[in-house]
C-alpha cells in the first residue's frame, strides 16, 4: 500500500424531499496508493475529512509494506518483539479463515514473492524454477501464529507479509464504522474501485448503483455491468491494469501470485468480483479467484452462502464468458 499525500475535494448538494432537506457530503482524495471518493448523506453540511485521514493513517501504521516503521514491515525485517493492534489481529484473522476455505490459494505470506517478481517494495530479482522453489520454503500461512498478547511468531524470520490483497477492504469497512458510529444512515464509501454501500441514495429514493469495470475494455466509463448495492460490500479483482512488461524479453508478469507454485498467474479469468457483508472478506475472495481456477471458485461459491460472484473468463476457444451467482444476477440494473 504506497502512501501519497492525501488531498481533499469536498463537494455539496443540497435536496428536498420527504425526507426534508438533505445534503450530499462528498470527500475525495488519494491514499494507500489509490484514489478514494466517499459520499455520506444527511440533513446538515458535515466535514468528517480529520476522522478519514486518521483511518488512513492508522492502516497505514498498521500494515502498509511501503512505510520501514509500520508494524508489518518491522515484523518483515524481523523484530519479533512488536505488538500488533486490533486491526492487524482482524485482518490476520480473516485471512486464516479465507486461507483454510481456498485451500491455501489465499495467503498473505506471499510477501517475498511479491518483491521477486516486481511487485513489492523489496528488490525485483531474476527468477528461474530453482529460486522459485526456493523461496517458497517462507511461503505458507500455516508457517505463521499470533499469540494471545498480539505478538507474531514465524517459523523463519524471512518469511514476509503482505495484506494489500485485504487491507484496503479492510480500510474501508473501518470508514464504515466510521461513519456508522457517526448516526450516519446512507453512505457511499469507495477506494480504488472496492465498495461499502450503507442504505441508500435517498436524495435519489433509489439504491446505490455501482459499474464494474470490463476487463476488455479501455474506457472505464463504460462498465461491463451496473448493480445495486444495500448494506453490502463489493470488491473486485483483474490482472488487466496491475501487470509489468519484462524490458529485455517482452514477457508479460501479471500481479497475481499462485501461493502454491510461487509464479505469478496467467489464467483464462479475466476478473472478479465479489459481494459480501465485508469489504475486507469481498477483498480477499476476489483476490483467491485470479489465482484460483474457475471450477474450483464456482464449487466454492456453491457452499459460501453469504457470497455472491461475478467472474469474466476467455473459454477454450478464447472468447470472452461470464460466469455469475443467482444473487449477483437480481443485483443487475438494466
Amino acid at each position: 500500500m504506497k502512501k501519497i499525500g492525501l488531498l481533499l475535494v469536498v463537494l455539496l448538494s443540497v435536496s428536498c424531499g420527504k425526507h426534508g432537506a438533505l445534503v450530499k457530503n462528498r470527500s475525495s482524495g488519494g491514499a494507500l496508493g489509490t484514489m478514494y471518493h466517499i459520499t455520506y448523506i444527511s440533513d446538515r453540511q458535515l466535514d468528517y475529512q480529520p476522522e478519514i485521514d486518521s483511518v488512513f493513517a492508522a492502516i497505514n501504521h498498521s500494515m502498509s509494506t511501503y512505510i520501514p516503521g509500520s508494524d508489518i514491515s518491522k515484523i518483515n525485517d524481523g523484530d519479533s518483539t512488536v505488538v500488533v493492534d486490533q486491526m492487524f489481529r482482524d485482518v490476520f484473522e480473516l485471512s486464516k479463515e479465507v486461507h483454510d476455505s481456498t485451500e491455501g490459494y489465499f495467503d498473505p505470506t506471499v510477501g517475498v514473492l511479491v518483491d521477486a517478481w516486481g511487485f513489492g517494495p523489496g528488490k525485483q530479482i531474476t527468477l528461474d524454477s530453482a529460486k522459485v522453489d526456493s523461496l517458497l520454503d517462507y511461503v505458507g500461512f500455516e508457517k505463521v501464529g499470533i499469540t494471545d498478547d498480539n505478538r507474531i511468531t514465524k517459523s523463519d524470520y524471512r518469511i514476509r507479509f503482505d495484506f494489500n490483497a485485504v487491507a484496503k477492504g479492510y480500510a474501508i469497512d473501518r470508514l464504515a464504522a466510521m461513519l456508522d458510529a457517526k448516526g450516519i444512515a446512507n453512505y457511499l464509501v469507495e477506494v480504488g474501485g472496492e465498495i461499502v454501500a450503507k442504505g441508500k441514495n435517498v436524495m435519489k429514493e433509489k439504491p446505490w448503483v455501482v459499474g464494474i469495470d470490463n476487463p476488455e475494455g479501455k474506457d472505464r466509463s463504460k462498465p461491463i455491468v451496473l448493480l445495486s448495492l444495500e448494506n453490502e460490500a463489493l470488491a473486485s479483482s483483474g490482472n488487466y491494469r496491475k501487470f509489468r512488461i519484462d524490458t529485455i524479453t517482452g514477457k508479460k508478469y501479471v500481479h497475481t501470485i499462485n501461493p502454491k507454485t510461487g509464479y505469478t498467474k496467467n489464467s483464462n479469468v479475466l476478473g472478479s468480483s465479489v459481494i459480501a457483508s465485508n469489504c475486507a472478506m469481498a477483498d480477499a475472495y476476489a483476490t483467491a479467484f485470479m489465482a484460483m481456477d474457475l471450477d474450483d471458485s464456482i464449487k466454492l461459491l456453491v457452499h459460501e452462502k453469504d457470497m455472491e460472484a461475478f467472474i469474466v473468463y476467455l473459454d477454450e476457444d478464447g472468447n470472452v464468458e461470464e460466469f455469475m451467482t443467482d444473487g449477483f444476477k437480481r443485483r443487475l440494473v438494466e
